[in-house]
């Protein structure tokens, strides 16, 4: 994982020093492990107590110590154990959380089927996304993974698996699908989409899957969780002009909002406020630039009448 990755959060705030904060069990391994990586930083800050020093206790490095703060490996219970002692703490009612956080944070997500087509760089992403409450997106070249109709996914999937099997496109494509069901269930988190013109007028897949795909982004866009702009062509120029990318919130305390940069073999993950800052105002900016939400069901409704 890239150095400012996700797992680089910083613990989360709190008004009485030395407290053990009740987290919610949100998100799968990648947030839980991140989570307790924070509260085990804090209590090791809050007693002085070096990397070096806790590495020691639980026969490892400072090193070792550094990724499991950052949330980049799996907990074993016997060293969260180790380290609540050294970092004082004894009440057995304040260890239970935290070690049962532990247990939680080993449990595979539920994309650890998809395994077989699921890069190692992804399942970081995945982990982000099923705890996100809101998510914003910005794409110049594809509808997001998250508004695919079937179709179109597995268009997109042999683009870039040109040599796939047929099993392994459905795969891909399954686990597509999957992501979506949470967006159309019940509690569903908010997404905010913003697409190129582009997009919606390159008929990836033929006129036929184009025409299904628009038909689907103007339904998904009548959902109360789901709004979705258009740029037009004549809008010019932007400040996102560099790429795609997508800003993750989170309602959990502990989780920094973080940007999600995507390339053919990688990904970033960046959550320096710096860095989130820049990428939020570009946002924001393509919102002002876009076409206003309600007029996107109109724009859709005219491209297919072109197909």
């Amino acid at each position: 994982m890239p150095q400012d990755s996700a797992a680089s959060l910083p613990p989360a705030e709190d008004d009485q020093p030395g407290r053990l904060i009740d987290y919610p069990r949100r998100g799968g391994p990648t947030v839980l492990r991140i989570l307790l990586g924070a509260q085990l930083r804090r209590l090791r800050e809050e007693r002085g107590i070096s990397t070096e020093q806790a590495g020691y206790e639980i026969r490892g490095s400072h090193s070792k110590i550094s990724r499991m703060e950052l949330g980049r490996v799996g907990f074993k219970e016997r060293d969260v154990s180790d380290l609540l002692t050294l970092y004082g703490v004894n009440d057995p009612a304040e260890r239970a959380p935290l070690l049962e956080l532990a247990k939680e944070a080993n449990t595979p997500g539920w994309w650890h089927r998809y395994g077989d087509v699921l890069p190692s760089w992804f399942e970081v992403y995945l982990g982000l996304e099923e705890a996100a409450s809101l998510l914003r997106t910005y794409e110049l070249q594809f509808v997001p993974g998250l508004l695919q109709t079937e179709d179109y996914a597995k268009a997109v999937v042999r683009l870039g698996y040109s040599d796939a099997s047929d099993e392994e496109v459905e795969r891909r494509v399954q686990l597509r699908t999957t992501r979506q069901r949470r967006f159309t269930s019940p509690g569903a988190p908010t997404l905010w989409a913003v697409l190129d013109e582009a997009v919606v007028r390159r008929p990836l897949g033929g006129r036929d899957v184009m025409r299904r795909q628009l038909e689907h982004l103007i339904a998904m866009s009548e959902l109360p969780n789901v709004t979705l702009q258009i740029v037009p062509f004549g809008a010019g120029g932007h400040a996102a002009a560099g790429g795609p990318f997508t800003i993750l919130r989170f309602a959990e305390p502990g989780l920094s909002d973080v940007v999600y940069l995507e390339q053919l073999t990688s990904a970033l993950y960046l959550d320096k406020p710096t860095d989130v800052d820049t990428y939020m105002r570009a946002m924001n900016n393509l919102c002002i630039t876009a076409a206003r939400p309600d007029d996107t069901g109109r724009l859709l409704t005219g491209i297919l009448k072109e197909l």
